[in-house]
């Protein structure tokens, strides 16, 4: 079992930037993908970014590409999501995800481990 646990939510305004942390812990994995995803109020869950953690590979969703960046940090088995330019619709709640796969994804299918998310509201 992998747990997954995200932090650094909370309340801004538009044009902020935040950085979101999630850490995986738990069952070693040889290989993985490490991703975001988001649901905002009355919305369904969302992709949003992801990295496949042997070799950086990324994807974005084009609704936060140039604004959001996903980076990791390999000593930690941590994964940071920096969100810049944050606009009102950004306003969701943060899932981070584990998918223990060999390649970059963004299929919410592929992503067996899940935190309980993690804030963000983005005042106008």
């Amino acid at each position: 079992q992998v747990q997954v646990a995200e932090s650094g939510g909370g309340l801004v305004q538009a044009g902020d930037s935040v950085r979101l942390s999630c850490t995986a812990s738990g069952r070693t994995l040889s290989s993985f993908t490490m991703g975001w995803f988001r649901r905002g109020p009355g919305k369904e869950r969302e992709f949003v970014a992801a990295i496949y953690w042997n070799d950086g590979t990324t994807q974005y969703a084009d609704s936060v590409n140039e604004r959001f960046t996903i980076s990791r940090d390999n000593a930690r088995t941590t994964v940071y999501l920096q969100m810049n330019s944050l606009r009102p619709e950004d306003t969701a709640t943060y899932y981070c995800a584990v998918a223990p796969i060999t390649y970059v994804s963004r299929i919410p299918g592929a992503f067996i481990f899940w935190g309980q998310g993690t804030q963000v509201t983005v005042s106008s």
